[in-house]
């Protein structure tokens, strides 16, 4: 695939890492990537596809056909970075707005579908529609729901949708996924606890709100353990404790936040029902008040089963069966595709960006993070050999 080449004679794996690098330098967060979408759309246009902006805020659906097949596949990217500092050194292409980076990878996700998009128009192996499906404001969950609220699946039918996400500490172009729930929901949480401040040196004057957080923190951690079926999986993290005190002075008021994760429906009701009765009940133990309120960011990723061996076959085809796990564990990170899969069959893959300690392996959300342009090439071809499979 090497030998392919742009128009100005340089090798396809170049004019990759030209889009990805440019993208790097142009972060923008969510319902904020004017520039990102704008580059995505004139580079796709460029290669000759049809392009609709302005879905769901910025989003954007480039749309390809061949033959005359009805089927229609759907291939997603998100497009939005983080409210995160760049802190490598000596990175000509390091991010051009200060306090934002792409440290998630989203430069390189758009830059694979991008590549796919070429190889696809350029081969023309296919029988049916493929929607290239640009995506805002994934990080906070919100992106998916807006695009469908402003009519992607009316307007642009798919049968299927793919997606996949970079993953340091895989090997480098290795590709992996499983049956059924690969990422977790988010859900978060918010406990405000009500006592009665008063002076550090006459606690029985109050009711300490300190105390009582602390009791319902620990409590907390007993609804997995003993709420929860033990096959069942789910996590339950405070991530923040504010209180209104000063140094000599019990609080009034303490605000406990956090997030549960999950991947069923009916464990997400069980934690924030027992999260609701052990902080109600705690606070009127001690002689409080609490306000309870439970929301749910994330859906769950729950790949379609009758999708998953379309994925792992191309996978397969791309990088050999030696690099593929069609079994991995799933893991309690979120991902707004999640959203798409409840209502439009489709599968999920994590794609290698390199085990620890080499090229790829800094963690996601981390300044010193950087895709690894050396799996560009195997994230397009992968998506392009997707298609040839399924609109065959």
């Amino acid at each position: 695939m090497d030998s392919l080449q742009d128009t100005e004679g340089a090798p396809f794996s170049q004019q990759l890492t030209g889009w990805r690098r440019h993208l790097h330098t142009i972060p923008e967060t969510g319902f904020e990537e004017h520039k990102t979408s704008a580059f995505v759309a004139s580079t796709l246009r460029a290669l000759g596809l049809e392009v609709h902006e302005g879905i769901g805020g910025t989003g954007l659906v480039a749309s390809l056909k061949a033959g005359d097949g009805k089927g229609a596949i759907g291939i997603r990217a998100e497009m939005d970075a983080l409210n995160i500092t760049e802190t490598a050194t000596n990175r000509p292409y390091a991010s051009s707005t200060n306090g934002k980076m792409h440290a998630c990878g989203h430069d390189g996700h758009m830059s694979i579908v991008l590549g796919a998009a070429r190889l696809l128009r350029e081969q023309k192996n296919f029988n049916g529609t493929v929607r290239f499906i640009f995506q805002p404001a994934e990080e906070h969950g919100r992106g998916a729901k807006a695009m469908m609220s402003d009519g992607l699946f009316d307007r642009f039918p798919v049968d299927e949708i793919y997606g996949l996400h970079n993953m340091p500490g895989m090997p480098a172009g290795s590709i992996s996924t499983r049956v059924g729930g690969i990422m977790a929901s988010e859900d978060n949480f918010e406990i405000h606890i009500r006592g009665k401040g008063t002076h550090a040196a006459r606690p029985h004057m109050g009711i300490d709100p300190i105390v009582i957080g602390s009791q319902i923190v620990l409590a907390l951690q007993t609804i997995v353990s003993r709420a929860l079926d033990p096959s069942a999986q789910a996590v339950v993290s405070c991530t923040e404790f504010i209180t209104d005190g000063i140094r000599n002075a019990i609080p009034s008021n303490v605000v406990i936040k956090g997030d549960t994760r999950s991947y069923d429906p009916l464990v997400q009701q069980t934690l924030a029902q027992r999260m609701r009765e052990i902080s109600e009940g705690i606070c009127h133990l001690n002689g409080a008040t609490c306000d309870f309120s439970y929301t749910h960011e994330f859906a769950p990723t729950i790949n379609w089963s009758e999708c998953v061996p379309t994925a792992v076959a191309a996978a397969t085809a791309i990088v050999g069966a030696d690099r593929v796990d069609a079994n991995v564990a799933p893991m309690m990170i979120s991902e707004d595709f999640g959203a798409f899969l409840t209502v439009v069959p489709g599968a999920f893959v994590f794609l290698g960006n390199g085990s620890e300690g080499e090229t790829g392996g800094v963690p996601l959300h981390n300044g010193k993070y950087d895709f690894n342009d050396e799996v560009l090439m195997i994230g397009s071809r992968y998506f392009a050999e997707l298609v040839r499979i399924r609109l065959n």
